[in-house]
């Protein structure tokens, strides 16, 4: 008789002991680990994060948050959006983590993440009900945004170049595509 192991699946007190500071994530009782973001990741994080956190602050909105920052979905799901924004109203989920539902995740592509990003996190994201999810293709130099309808996401926007990125959860925010991608 033939068997199959199967590796136990993770819990959150599994990745509770991972070393301070390991860049990785729990999804669906699995650890992933992750490299430290190169250069050009922390150039189009920064210029997504200065902007938004600038509007975020001017209006009033909420909270604007960079990783590395733990999101401990209801779920159970640990995950490290590059940029996380969280409204006023929302404000009791900010503890020594975020735990709980953030309105709004993105997610800056890098090579080895892609499907796990634009499959996996989406479908998380969405499942545990954030209400915006943008991804950001540096190869494509462009934004997809996407808006919670239900328990599914609906592209809300693919924009490229000389287009602006506007959110629904973000009311007033515009940011132009060509200044996501300035180095």
């Amino acid at each position: 008789m033939l068997t199959v192991k199967s590796k136990p699946r993770k819990t959150v007190e599994d990745f509770m002991r991972l070393p301070e500071g390991t860049r990785a994530e729990l999804i669906d009782g699995e650890i992933f680990m992750s490299p430290s973001p190169r250069l050009r990741h922390q150039w189009i994080s920064r210029n997504i994060f200065r902007p938004m956190a600038d509007h975020v602050e001017r209006n009033g909105l909420g909270y604007v948050i960079y990783a590395p920052m733990d999101v401990h979905l209801p779920s159970s799901d640990i995950v490290q959006p590059d940029v996380i924004f969280v409204a006023a109203a929302n404000r009791g989920i900010l503890q020594d983590w975020i735990r709980g539902v953030p309105d709004l995740a993105i997610e800056i592509l890098y090579a080895e993440g892609i499907d796990r990003d634009r499959i996996v996190k989406k479908d998380l994201y969405a499942s545990n009900g954030v209400r915006e999810y943008w991804i950001i293709d540096d190869d494509n130099r462009s934004a997809e945004i996407f808006v919670l309808q239900g328990r599914a996401y609906q592209r809300e926007g693919y924009f490229r170049k000389d287009e602006s990125v506007t959110s629904t959860v973000l009311p007033g925010l515009s940011l132009a595509v060509r200044e996501i991608f300035a180095a």
